[in-house]
C-alpha cells in the first residue's frame, strides 16, 4: 500500500482494522544499583537461563533503560525457569563495558545483553573468549558467531507521532533535541519529519544536538533554547523526560519517546513513540531455550510489536485522533512499513534528489542514512 503524503489521501483511505497483540509488560520497577529477579513456573525443569542486561543509564530515568527494564521483567514474567540480573549507570567507554560484560561472562550468565550503541567494541572484544554465551547487542550492527544484534523500527512509531505533531504546531514550527549524529538518530528524525509533513506541508523541524543519551540538565537546556526560537512542540531523542517538563512549563506541546511520558508532563504531552522491548526479549529467551538461536540481525517492525505509540492525549481534538489512530494501525497490521516512508519522492535538506519518484530505499540505505529530509534545520553532522 502506498503511504499517505497529504492528509486528503490518509482521511479518504481504507483503513484494515486488524489488532495487533502486543506483548504484555510488566508490573515492578526494579531498585537501583545491581540487581536481580526471576520468575518460574511451579515444575521448572533443569537450570534456568541466566540472562544479564547491561544499561547504559539508571533503571528509573523513565525512558530508554526504563524500557529496557521493564522488558527484562516481561521477560522473566513470561518464560518460566528465567533468571535476570541488571547493572546499570555503565559508560560507553570500552574498558568500563567489557568490565561489566566480562563479569557476567566469568559469573556463568547463559545471555548477556548490552543495551546501547557504544557497547559495541567491548561485546565483540569479549564474545569470542566465551564461545558458550550468547551476546546481544541492542541497536548495534556487527555481529559474530555468538554476537546477534537486536533493534525495531522505531522509525514507524515516529512518522504517526511526527503526523500528530504536525496537526498540533499552530505555526508550523517543531524543535527536536536529538542525542548523537548517528544513523539512527537522524532517520528517526526524518520519519518524524515526514509524518508531520503529511499534516502541513510547509512545518519545519529544528534540530539541536546535545551529544549525549542522559543528561537532565543539558537536555532541558536544549528544549528551552528551541522554546526561545518560537516552536510550538519539543520532540527529543534521549533518554530522560526534561524536554516535556520544559515545554508544559512554557505553556507548549512535546511528544515524548521510549516510554509513554505523559505522566510526567500531563498538560504537554501529545503522545510518544515507545518500545516493547518485553515482545523481543521473550522471542529471544525461548529460542535460546529451546536451542533454536543462532547469530542473526533483528530489525522488528510495528506488526512485530516490539515499538508503538503511547495513547494520545485527551486534550488532542478527535479529528487529529481518529486520524493517528488509522495511520497507526496501517502500521500495526503490516500494511504499511518503514520502506514506505522512505519512498519517493524525497527531496534532500539541501534540495538534491533523496529518494526517486517511485524508488524505495533498502533497509541498508535506511540503516546508513547519513542525510536529512526537507524541512530539517540543523546539521545531520551534529
Amino acid at each position: 500500500m502506498a503511504l499517505y503524503r497529504t492528509a486528503e489521501e490518509l482521511f479518504t483511505a481504507r483503513i484494515n482494522r486488524r489488532t495487533l497483540a502486543a506483548g504484555a509488560g510488566a508490573a515492578a520497577l526494579a531498585a537501583t544499583g545491581l540487581g536481580r529477579a526471576s520468575a518460574q513456573d511451579s515444575t521448572p525443569v533443569g537450570d534456568p537461563l541466566r540472562v544479564a542486561f547491561v544499561y547504559i543509564g539508571p533503571v528509573g530515568d523513565l525512558g530508554w533503560t526504563y524500557a529496557h527494564d521493564q522488558g527484562r521483567l516481561a521477560m522473566a514474567e513470561a518464560v518460566p525457569n528465567v533468571e535476570t540480573a541488571y547493572i546499570e549507570n555503565i559508560p560507553e567507554l570500552q574498558a568500563d563495558a567489557e568490565r561489566a560484560i566480562r563479569g557476567y561472562a566469568e559469573e556463568g550468565y547463559n545471555v548477556i545483553i548490552a543495551t546501547s550503541f557504544g557497547y559495541g567494541p567491548a561485546v565483540l572484544a569479549v564474545a569470542p573468549q566465551y564461545p558458550d554465551i550468547q551476546f546481544i547487542h541492542i541497536s548495534g550492527y556487527q555481529t559474530a558467531e555468538n554476537v546477534s544484534t537486536g533493534f525495531g523500527k522505531i522509525e514507524e512509531a515516529r512518522y504517526v507521532t511526527g503526523y500528530v505533531a504536525g496537526r498540533m504546531a499552530e505555526t508550523g514550527s517543531i524543535g527536536y533535541v536529538a542525542a548523537l549524529p548517528i544513523p539512527e538518530v537522524l532517520r528517526g528524525i526524518n520519519a518524524f519529519t515526514l509524518g508531520a509533513q503529511v499534516a502541513n506541508p510547509e512545518v519545519t523541524v529544528q534540530v539541536v544536538w546535545t551529544n549525549t543519551w542522559y543528561d537532565p540538565q543539558l537536555e532541558s537546556s536544549a528544549a528551552q533554547s528551541l522554546i526561545d526560537l518560537g516552536v510550538d512542540v519539543i520532540a527529543q531523542h534521549q533518554d530522560t523526560t526534561g524536554p516535556q517538563q520544559v515545554a508544559e512549563a512554557a505553556g507548549k506541546y512535546s511528544v515524548g519517546y521510549n516510554v509513554d511520558m505523559s505522566a510526567q508532563a500531563p498538560e504537554a504531552v501529545l503522545t510518544s513513540a515507545v518500545w516493547n522491548w518485553g515482545s523481543y526479549y521473550t522471542m529471544a529467551a525461548e529460542q535460546i531455550m529451546a536451542g533454536e538461536w543462532s547469530s542473526n540481525q533483528y530489525w522488528g517492525s510495528w506488526a512485530d510489536g516490539v515499538v508503538d505509540i503511547a495513547p494520545i492525549a485527551d486534550f488532542v481534538p478527535e479529528d487529529v485522533v481518529t486520524e493517528a489512530e488509522a495511520m497507526a494501525q496501517e502500521f500495526r497490521s503490516g500494511a504499511m512499513g518503514i520502506t514506505d516512508i522512505f519512498t519517493g519522492p524525497l527531496t534532500q535538506q539541501d534540495g538534491s534528489e533523496g529518494v526517486g519518484e517511485g524508488a524505495s530505499m533498502t533497509d541498508e540505505e535506511i540503516l546508513n542514512m547519513t542525510w536529512f529530509v526537507q524541512g530539517v534545520e540543523g546539521s545531520p553532522t551534529g
